[in-house]
């Protein structure tokens, strides 16, 4: 039994469409005499007759109309496939779901969304905050894809990726005495009120360390849950504080000023998965561009963009 190959559907269709040879052609960007051979050919392969010659006119036969509704079925099928893969190119009908750190979220991951609608701007997303501890009931019971993190998530279950490394840096009140320096010690901070996070938090520690390193007791005037909080206060005169660079990466934040630390304290983020999990295109997507932000970020602060007052 002979078949019809993809290529005699394509131009026994387009015949259907124009009625005549040269339409034909013309439809499909190529030489009638191509085509007129092509239709030949078929019929006599196939030992059908397909269509009718009238007038100079193509017109499907009777007996092969059968032929010729499947050939439409196939063509519809094609453009529902085209329709979909659109769909899926605009992220319609589908979702992303990803997770990050608070200080991760409030400005990084925001930037990162905005870069995403643009490629999938139908696209809906779900972003979750989590501290440390409840990431991996979100990764293993797979609420989302992954979570972006300032600490590697400690569980057999989960992979970690780091993605890029920033430092821990001050934040002033505007018109702090401390301002007027380009870079500030701990050693400078011994004596302020200070504002942190709960050294027990593991983001909490992180902050903490360069007290720690340098031998100065770690003496909290008040404590925050988030870096946000923490941002807030101190933006609000009531002290100073250090904090991971990615939490104050916005040019303009008015009534806080930001120094670098003397004192060399990194910061990792991490990009946490569950191990073995098949991550959807959208993800990796915005994985890549958490990384793109994050690095734009770290050079924005050793060129002095951030350094504003």
């Amino acid at each position: 039994m002979r078949e019809m190959t993809l290529r005699q559907i394509e131009v026994i269709r387009a015949v259907m469409l124009r009625g005549t040879i040269a339409g034909a052609a013309e439809h499909l960007g190529v030489s009638a005499p191509g085509i007129s051979r092509l239709v030949k050919h078929t019929e006599e392969s196939l030992g059908i007759r397909l269509f009718e010659r009238r007038a100079g006119l193509f017109v499907p036969s009777i007996e092969a109309s059968a032929v010729f509704d499947q050939i439409r079925e196939v063509y519809k099928g094609v453009e529902n496939l085209q329709l979909a893969l659109g769909s899926l190119q605009k992220g319609e009908d589908v979702q992303l779901a990803f997770a990050s750190a608070p200080s991760v979220a409030q400005f990084i991951a925001a930037r990162v969304i905005r870069n995403l609608r643009r490629s999938f701007p139908d696209l809906f997303i779900d972003l979750n905050i989590l501290k440390i501890e409840e990431t991996v009931d979100y990764i293993l019971l797979e609420r989302g894809e992954f979570v972006v993190m300032s600490s590697a998530v400690q569980n057999a279950g989960v992979e970690n990726e780091e993605i890029a490394t920033g430092q821990v840096v001050v934040i002033l009140p505007e018109g702090h005495p401390l301002s007027a320096r380009k870079v500030i010690s701990v050693h400078d901070l011994a004596d302020e009120p200070l504002i942190g996070v709960n050294p027990s938090d593991p983001y909490g520690a992180l902050v903490a360390q360069p007290f720690r390193d340098a031998g100065i007791e770690l003496r909290h005037s008040m404590r925050g849950r988030f870096a946000q909080t923490v941002v807030s206060l101190v933006r609000h005169g009531l002290g100073v504080a250090l904090i991971d660079a990615f939490s104050v990466a916005e040019v303009y934040m008015p009534g806080l000023v930001r120094r670098p630390l003397a004192e060399s304290a990194p910061i990792r983020i991490f990009v946490a998965r569950k191990k073995g999990r098949i991550l959807s295109t959208f993800a990796e997507t915005a994985i890549q561009q958490f990384r793109r932000e994050l690095v734009r970020s770290v050079r924005d602060w050793d060129d002095g963009a951030l350094q504003l007052s």
